[in-house]
């Protein structure tokens, strides 16, 4: 029974569900709303964070922020804020839209990484380095789930691949694909580290946002109904 339970409770979503927050439009803002979003933002700044302090490899858009402050004066955070607003340019041609979800993405996470590089303490250690990982996924995930359910805009680099996706008519999953790639290549020519979480992340994200969905979509159900 308490098997079933859990993994009932860990039963990842297909979709993106709609919750009581779910905006109407990506500008359709309430303080409910923009603080779900703004703490789910954080939550995922310090989850990435907290990859970057494993030491054990990178998230492929943190290899390419690595490296970028590898070959310049910016800290990590700011590296990141750059290359979003560098990825939200590419809109433009792409004819995508920003909402206020897709600006708060470019300023808090880069933010929350710089916080999180400070507060958690590098580790260094492949036992250590996998905890911090696992950790860090999940927090990835969990921060995610609740801000895509916000529904005020994508970040700078879903909205690229839903961009690329439409204008080309390419598969999104091979459009993700090789956009990921395309970013983990450049990253580790410039330095970025790249490993044993780089794996982990690339094979455990995807299930982590799906079962933060699941947990957000259940709770917020039993929250309404009660």
């Amino acid at each position: 029974m308490k098997f079933r339970t859990l993994a009932d409770v860990l039963r990842p979503h297909k979709t993106v569900p709609a919750t009581p927050w779910t905006a109407q439009g990506r500008w359709d803002l309430s303080l409910s709303r923009v603080l779900i979003l703004f703490f789910g933002l954080a939550i995922f700044g310090l989850g990435d964070s907290l990859l970057i302090q494993a030491n054990i490899g990178n998230a492929p858009w943190t290899v390419l922020a690595e490296g970028v402050t590898l070959k310049s004066n910016l800290s990590i955070g700011s590296a990141t804020f750059f290359i979003s607003v560098f990825v939200l340019l590419l809109w433009i041609p792409l004819r995508e839209r920003p909402g206020f979800g897709t600006l708060s993405n470019i300023v808090l996470i880069a933010l929350f990484i710089q916080i999180g590089t400070i507060i958690f303490p590098e580790v260094h250690s492949i036992p250590a380095g996998i905890t911090y990982d696992l950790i860090g996924i999940a927090l990835v995930g969990f921060g995610s789930a609740l801000y895509i359910t916000c529904g005020l805009g994508p970040g700078p680099r879903d909205g690229a691949m839903t961009g690329l996706h439409q204008r080309t008519g390419i598969r999104v999953g091979r459009v993700r694909m090789g956009i990921e790639v395309t970013v983990l290549i450049a990253g580790w020519s410039l330095g970025g580290t790249v490993g044993l979480g780089t794996a982990l992340f690339a094979l455990l994200i995807g299930q982590s946002v799906a079962i933060f969905l699941g947990l957000v979509a259940r709770i917020s159900r039993t929250s309404s109904s009660s």
